[in-house]
């Protein structure tokens, strides 16, 4: 007899020994908390066969956007090729293996035409939602879920993860209300999911409500950082507010304490880490040793995989002083140019330029720095990241700027920051200085 998951979805090569565990992963998956990948290798060494249980590890690796993970991906792509499968299940290997070779975007069009017909495919949906994640593709990130939203009601097993999903998928395309209401009404039913707690953090940081977001995170973190692999991005999320308060002590504490104590080589990490950092580095603060501990590790990660994380390497290279492995950068970036994957285009469109704008900031070549920014300030979008995390790329700018005397620019970024974030004391200060320019 054929094993169902709790919506009726066939599982096949799966024995109620292995969809235990599996299920279990799938829900450490929905809130980011626990082990999932143990609870998956649990399933495949009861149930060998068990097709969607290959798949659902390579999705966990090749979302990681790391080379050894990424060979993982390749290798449970390769073992569940020849097993038993239904359509749906067929479908999810192809789309594991265009994942694990860098085609993000033939697995998300494949993965969004699962949940076309089959919209109770909770998984389906939740890689679909990363992958638009990571290229940036906003309108997914709101109109796949909401396809499949009215499939889905109260009290369905997963049903928290769905409007956290959407909800971020709202924040990410401007529609903040609806995404505060969905993002909470996810977390007063499953406290423990880190992704809605994450996307309420995401609307009061593009509304400025720097206090409002201090309070949602600080009011129940045992909830969202108990085992959660999420929690070092939603401390950062917390570390945003106090850095738009120009509360730099609180920011280096929690950088110190539960964003980067524990060295993570976890890009995924790194890249909040290197955020930080430099959003410190750009206002003037010495950060003491920190980068040299996370540009090692860096170092340690290789590079030309996914051009988002070379970007944020380059921080640390930068911050560092090491200009050895920020040129190695550059050229590991060249090659990537020549491939024929998505990271192709992500390095080539964005990733590169904005990196090489990094090292001239460093450089203390600002207008070089302004030169490379500003073309591609429209489409950053294109390799990746949220509205809050590329918007260190406007804040390298718009500093820049300043330091180049740019006076007229700078006013007139600092006027479109002003306009975009009126409640941020960052956007005041800005202001302040871009007008002290002119006056100079």
């Amino acid at each position: 007899m054929a094993i169902r998951d709790a919506f009726g979805l066939i599982l096949s090569g799966a024995t109620e020994a292995g969809f235990t565990p599996y299920s279990q992963a799938v829900r450490e998956l929905q809130c980011f908390i626990g082990d999932p990948v143990a609870s998956i290798d649990s399933a495949i060494a009861e149930d060998p066969g068990f097709v969607m249980a290959h798949v659902f590890k390579g999705y966990l690796f090749g979302l990681a956007t790391e080379r050894e993970a990424t060979a993982v991906a390749k290798a449970c792509h390769e073992a569940a090729l020849p097993l038993a499968a239904t359509t749906r299940e067929q479908a999810h290997v192809t789309a594991l293996g265009h994942l694990a070779n860098g085609r993000w975007h033939q697995a998300s069009r494949i993965l969004e035409d699962i949940t076309i017909e089959t919209p109770r495919d909770g998984l389906a949906l939740q890689v679909g939602h990363q992958i638009d994640f990571f290229t940036g593709n906003a309108r997914m990130l709101r109109d796949r879920i909401a396809r499949a939203l009215p499939a889905w009601q109260s009290g369905m097993p997963g049903y928290h993860a769905m409007l956290g999903m959407q909800a971020f998928g709202l924040e990410e395309m401007g529609d903040y209300v609806r995404a505060e209401q969905l993002g909470r009404s996810a977390v007063d039913i499953e406290p423990r999911d880190g992704w809605a707690q994450h996307a309420v953090a995401h609307v009061m940081e593009m509304q400025s409500r720097q206090r409002d977001g201090i309070a949602w995170m600080r009011a129940n973190p045992e909830a969202w950082t108990r085992e959660s692999f999420l929690q070092v991005h939603n401390w950062w999320h917390l570390a945003l507010f106090h850095y738009d308060l120009g509360e730099t002590d609180e920011v280096l504490a929690l950088y110190d304490g539960p964003i980067y104590s524990v060295q993570s080589t976890m890009a995924l990490n790194m890249v909040d880490a290197s955020a930080i950092l430099w959003r410190l580095h750009l206002g003037g603060f010495d950060v003491g040793d920190r980068w040299g501990a996370l540009a090692a590790n860096w170092r340690k990660a290789g590079a030309g995989l996914y051009a988002f994380n070379d970007a944020h390497a380059m921080m640390a290279f930068v911050g560092a002083g090491l200009d050895a492995p920020a040129l190695a950068l550059l050229e590991t970036q060249r090659e990537a140019m020549r491939g024929n994957d998505d990271n192709a285009a992500f390095t080539r469109d964005v990733g590169h330029p904005l990196t090489l704008a990094i090292k001239a900031f460093g450089e203390g070549s600002y207008a070089e720095t302004v030169r490379l920014i500003r073309p591609i300030r429209s489409i950053a979008h294109r390799f990746g990241g949220s509205h809050a995390q590329r918007d260190v790329i406007d804040l390298t700018l718009i500093e820049a700027a300043l330091r180049a005397g740019e006076g007229a620019l700078a006013r007139a970024l600092t006027a479109e920051r002003s306009m975009a974030r009126p409640d941020s004391p960052l956007s005041a200060l800005f202001s302040r200085r871009a007008a002290d320019l002119s006056e100079n």
